[in-house]
């Protein structure tokens, strides 16, 4: 049966964004009513839009493209800086509605200020902000910790997503990066690619420079299942896979497939173990239970689960105890506010934890920020992360 199409929420959406851009344009007629002005205005709006519209039609034949990055990124930039816009003056033009006042020009210039700002901080995000990374460390306490693993150290990247890279230089300045921590342990925690294994060729001299004493290890995302791009057969999807999984190999990768290594130190060990992607909404694969197989509860273990939904869904009530469970996926959606003690992302309507550390039940969970980028070319606040972990004994 096919299904219904209901036009009227679309209808309703383009006249608010009609209504937006005639409340912006107003604005800027505080400066000027030139025709130019008017007809400019509303040329930008309507090559942006329909540029936008053609783009998603080009999908399922010409795929994201160029076009397709172009447009999208252009109507996100100029959508979010009219909603600036237009709640800066909103601001300044409610008090009118009481005093019979004409509109502030001082008011409207702050607004205008906002809006270009917004801008530059929009193209500061696909420059820099993308590959501006950052090491985040945390040194977290176990009562339960074998005593030679004191001060042992996990160097944790997620989310590379090579498909979307554009500049050597930078790839080759983060990798410096994750090595000049000298952790013990590398570890990786999924979406190498976007859609397809031969995203990540280009780069895997830059990813096989990665080494840490204890191994290099890591574990599939969603998007490293091929889910989201169309195949002549399934087969053709089966053999992508299969060489990514080879790709992780020849980089020197230990992929984790609902399985687990011993990590020896001095005679003692922790148990690490890696499950394929789990996820609400995302494809619920790995079996943490067969990871787990023939794992004493009492020894100290390490989880590498890619969607942070798992542990909420399996793994902070399993009798089995994971002390620490590394995953990412959210990226902390790109965007954000993490400074002055704010912690803000959109991406937190979807995730109530959705970066850094969290502690329940005794056990703790880390969720990288990503070290790539996907949709949106850029980072904003939320920048690309480089974990490193410190084991510390509770004494």
């Amino acid at each position: 049966m096919k299904r219904k199409f209901s036009i009227l929420p679309l209808a309703l959406m383009a006249i608010l964004f009609f209504l937006m851009n005639w409340y912006v344009l107003s604005g800027f007629e505080t400066y000027t009513h030139h025709p130019l002005l008017s007809l400019g205005f509303w040329l930008l709006v309507a090559l942006t839009t329909l540029s936008l519209i053609a783009a998603i039609r080009r999908i399922n034949s010409h795929g994201m493209g160029n076009f397709f990055k172009v447009a999208t990124h252009a109507f996100l930039i100029l959508l979010t800086s009219e909603l600036i816009f237009t709640i800066a003056l909103l601001a300044g033009d409610i008090p009118r509605l009481f005093t019979g006042q004409p509109r502030n020009r001082y008011w409207v210039e702050f607004s205008t200020l906002l809006f270009i700002l917004t801008i530059l901080i929009f193209i500061y995000g696909m420059v820099r902000g993308k590959y501006a990374y950052r090491v985040i460390k945390h040194t977290l306490f176990f009562d339960d910790l074998p005593e030679n693993f004191e001060g042992f150290t996990i160097t944790q990247i997620s989310d590379v997503h090579a498909g979307s890279f554009n500049n050597p230089k930078a790839i080759k300045r983060g990798i410096e990066l994750i090595n000049a921590q000298k952790s013990d342990l590398f570890v990786f925690t999924g979406d190498l690619v976007n859609n397809k294994a031969s995203e990540i060729v280009p780069w895997m001299p830059d990813f096989s420079r990665i080494k840490a004493p204890y191994g290099q290890f890591s574990v599939l995302g969603n998007h490293d299942y091929g889910d989201y791009v169309k195949w002549e057969s399934e087969e053709n999807k089966r053999a992508n896979l299969q060489q990514l999984k080879t790709y992780h190999a020849e980089m020197g990768y230990r992929l984790l497939l609902d399985e687990h290594v011993e990590i020896y130190k001095n005679g003692q060990k922790i148990i690490l173990a890696g499950v394929e992607n789990w996820g609400l909404g995302f494809g619920e694969r790995g079996d943490l239970q067969k990871a787990l197989r023939n794992v004493s509860p009492s020894d100290f273990k390490i989880l590498l689960s890619h969607d942070p939904s798992h542990w909420e869904a399996q793994i902070k009530q399993n009798p089995s105890k994971i002390q620490l469970t590394l995953a990412g996926h959210t990226h902390g959606m790109q965007f954000g506010i993490e400074a002055f003690g704010i912690k803000w992302s959109p991406v937190k309507y979807r995730y109530a934890h959705w970066a850094g550390v969290k502690s329940e039940n005794g056990r703790y969970l880390n969720i990288n920020r990503g070290f790539g980028f996907l949709g949106f070319s850029g980072r904003i606040g939320i920048w690309p992360e480089v974990t490193v972990i410190e084991l510390r004994k509770t004494v």
